[in-house]
């Protein structure tokens, strides 16, 4: 983080890592099967680091990175027109292994949540290859506060389409 970054929104920062929540959050955990084999997590690996998965499911990312990296600010909106809703991320850790690839983003002041999401495939000792999307977060603005229940449902909604459309991204392979 340089001078001019702001803070994150929130603390502690980076536990999604270790699949911890911390007190006053709530927590979100989706994992979700998407093939098997050595090229469906080659494929759902880029398609994750390089933010293919979340732009096929028309999520804006705005963001001067080619690729997920510690300390990269992206800009994350869903909707469409007056109804588009963003806010800005930065890029807390990445995971670039042998059998697991992802990272994870904090939100920023300005974000209607705060909080961390992580995006992580793994291929298994099996062959099998899984996207976990691990999350906490609480509202950070009036109407999110207003949204009461309805938040988490919808958190929970997006992180399965995460994995219907990762799914289908590895399967395509290298295709764009």
């Amino acid at each position: 983080m340089t001078a001019q970054e702001p803070a994150f929104s929130y603390t502690p920062v980076g536990r999604t890592a270790h699949r911890v929540t911390p007190p006053g959050f709530s927590p979100l955990f989706v994992r979700t099967l998407l093939d098997t084999g050595e090229a469906a997590f080659a494929a759902a690996s880029r398609a994750v680091l390089e933010w293919r998965m979340h732009r096929a499911m028309g999520v804006r990312m705005d963001t001067d990175a080619e690729r997920a990296a510690p300390g990269v600010r992206v800009t994350v909106s869903l909707g469409v027109g007056r109804w588009r809703v963003g806010g800005s991320c930065r890029v807390v850790w990445t995971a670039e292994e042998e059998r697991r690839a992802g990272w994870a983003y904090g939100t920023l002041p300005g974000h209607p949540e705060c909080g961390e999401e992580a995006f992580l495939v793994e291929y298994a000792e099996d062959g099998r290859v899984w996207l976990t999307v691990w999350a906490y977060s609480r509202p950070a603005v009036w109407w999110t506060r207003a949204a009461g229940p309805a938040v988490p449902v919808f958190q929970r909604l997006y992180a399965h389409r995460c994995g219907q459309v990762l799914r289908r991204l590895a399967r395509e392979g290298d295709a764009p």
